[in-house]
């Protein structure tokens, strides 16, 4: 079973995808989500436990809702 932390390294994943997937910078995704870039810049490396609000916040300015940042991304199989 993965420790408490993994869960934070699946967020920082999926923000990370998401946000290139809708073609936004760091600072594109911050200003839609009213937070700072360099708080973006941190959840991606996985240095930020965001809380729900801020989550919320992050997968609007993405469009997409909270749950589906929460689940991890398909490795791809070599």
């Amino acid at each position: 079973m993965e420790d408490e932390t993994g869960i934070i390294n699946v967020v920082a994943e999926t923000v990370r995808i998401a946000r290139r997937a809708a073609g936004l910078s760091q600072e594109d995704l911050a200003l839609e989500a009213k937070l700072d870039r360099t708080y973006i810049s941190q959840v991606e490396r996985g240095k930020r436990n965001v809380t729900v609000i801020v989550l919320a916040r992050i997968a609007r300015a993405l469009k997409t809702t909270p749950d589906k940042l929460l689940i991890p991304p398909r490795k791809a199989r070599s």
